[in-house]
């Protein structure tokens, strides 16, 4: 049930009260309490500034201090509390607050003294709000008496699954248990899946070591979502909780979470061991054994490993059906888990017989289709990998070079291991420095020597987006700069002229796109 600070006003602890502003607001719903005492503004946000709390203060910590007090009934009421109650108000409202209560007034924040009169400390508002947190506006639980119910169903239900799908389609609220990993383990949805699909991915932003024992509220798309800890035989999750009619507390949600957890032990409920999981994350952090020990669970051979690939921002539904469509034409496996906007995967091809285009075309193919999605969207691959050592030594590629290669290559959105084995040298070159870094800055030395800086930089700028950018295509390197074909013709002309040598040349053309990948990387670094 939704408590509101209207029925909170109507406990015993607030009377006497006076409402001294926001009155308008007072159906505010309350989902949790707390008591601010802090002594700056930063510190009463991040301890008290939860959406739907109501706060209880004494401006112990900012006593005397009008303005001080005002900042932070402001940052209070932009952060969304239900009410600011403030105690030891002895003589009624002084007239220098007149200018406080106009601004609480203006913002909407019920603001409410505990009048002479009213003797009640922290501990009895706090205790009976919590009891109206937990119970409801009636004296019967309905969520917990009937998730019980449904929960403890031993002879309907032929599963804990079962009785907590039961439980869920009759008190509206979804569950998605969740590994340490942030990989959803057992999935009940009750309504659409964006709902738990989004709320899935909000958690895995906010801090995983969290363990308080009231579940924290995510609001997706308008939905409320609460998540907190759970251990079932001896091992640590998460279990997010979907509200779908937004009509219980946080109390409410952290009963049902400690109900489900008991229940769980009582079905002996074991989560399965997702291998799939275990089996990347192996491989991406380079531990062969273990990835070696678990490929034997999977039923996979590691000679069909093709592909190696990381991802961000990949639309899921788009690429599920991209993926699905992908694996329908090729006959091959694509095996991928997500985390947040970021997906790590591999492409198995087996013995499928003759084919038109070879395995790995057609994995650069999907890669291509994937990146359509959207402007945002990188992907890093290792395409042509040696079974399960050249997979996690394509996991350590990417690893190694992907938050560098884009910005030597800023206008890519696939990254194959050609331009990652170039990025990953320059990152060698970079960090030992010495004469090799320095061979290959004089390779464009002459630029300097030779020119003046505008000049200089205005050649190096194009010879740099003629090499990285264009394929040394004259016409894309015009396009991209944003000017005439027959201005680069004339500055590569130059370029030739005061390198010495042709830059499209066999023996030329290695060595002067390492020097430009470094400079480029250099001012990263820097």
């Amino acid at each position: 049930m939704k408590i509101t600070v209207r029925d909170c006003l109507e406990l015993g602890a607030f009377k006497p009260c006076m409402v001294a502003a926001g009155k308008r607001n007072l159906d505010n719903v309350v989902r949790s309490i707390s008591v601010m005492d802090a002594r700056d503004v930063k510190s009463a946000l991040k301890e008290n500034g939860e959406r739907e709390q109501l706060v209880l203060t004494s401006f112990s910590g900012m006593e005397g201090d009008k303005a001080l007090q005002k900042k932070a009934i402001k940052s209070l009421a932009g952060a969304g509390i239900s009410a600011l109650v403030i105690f030891n108000v002895k003589d009624g409202l002084k007239e220098e607050d007149a200018e406080t209560l106009e601004m609480a007034e203006a913002l909407g924040l019920p603001l409410i003294f505990m009048t002479k009169g009213n003797k009640s400390k922290y501990s009895e508002v706090i205790e009976q709000v919590m009891d109206k947190l937990l119970m409801g506006l009636g004296t019967e639980n309905n969520l917990i008496n009937n998730t019980i119910y449904h929960l403890l169903d031993f002879e309907r239900n032929s599963s804990f699954n079962d009785a907590l799908r039961e439980a869920a389609v009759s008190n509206e609220f979804q569950v998605v248990l969740i590994s340490k990993d942030f990989n959803p383990i057992l999935v009940v949805e009750t309504r659409h899946r964006t709902s738990v699909a989004d709320a899935v991915k909000m958690l895995k932003k906010r801090n995983k070591d969290d363990e308080s024992h009231v579940y924290s509220m995510l609001e997706v798309e308008g939905i409320a979502a609460y998540w907190g800890s759970i251990t079932l035989d001896n091992e640590n999750y998460f279990l997010l909780i979907v509200d779908n009619e937004d009509q219980y507390s946080a109390m409410d949600i952290t009963k049902l979470a400690e109900i489900i957890e008991l229940a769980a032990g009582m079905w002996k409920y074991t989560p399965e061991r997702d291998v799939k999981v275990e089996f990347i994350k192996a491989l991406t952090r380079g531990n062969k054994s273990l990835a070696y020990s678990v490929k034997d669970e999977m039923g996979i051979k590691v000679e069909d490993i093709t592909s190696v690939f990381y991802t961000k921002g990949l639309d899921d539904d788009a690429s599920i059906r991209t993926i699905d469509k992908f694996e329908e034409e090729s006959s091959a496996e694509v095996i991928m888990i997500t985390e947040g906007e970021e997906n790590f995967g591999l492409i198995l091809f087996g013995d499928g017989g003759e084919r038109e285009t070879s395995p790995k075309t057609d994995c650069v193919d999907l890669f291509n289709s994937l990146k359509e999605q959207g402007k945002d969207i990188r992907i890093f691959h290792v395409t042509g990998v040696d079974g399960l050592e050249g997979a996690a030594e394509g996991f350590g590629l990417i690893s190694e070079t992907w938050t560098f290669v884009e910005s030597v290559f800023p206008y890519k959105r696939v990254f194959s291991k050609y331009e990652l084995v170039l990025v990953s040298n320059c990152i060698n070159i970079q960090v030992q420095g010495g004469h090799i870094k320095r061979y290959y800055s004089d390779l464009l030395g002459a630029f300097s020597r030779e020119l003046g800086e505008n000049k200089a930089k205005q050649l190096l700028d194009t010879l740099e987006t003629f090499v990285l950018d264009a394929g040394m295509n004259s016409g894309t390197t015009a396009k991209l700069m944003g000017i005439h074909a027959n201005t680069v013709q004339y500055r590569l002309k130059r370029i030739n002229e005061i390198l010495g040598a042709e830059i499209t040349g066999n023996r030329v053309i290695p060595g002067l796109t390492i020097a430009l990948a470094l400079k480029r990387l250099e001012r990263v670094v820097n």
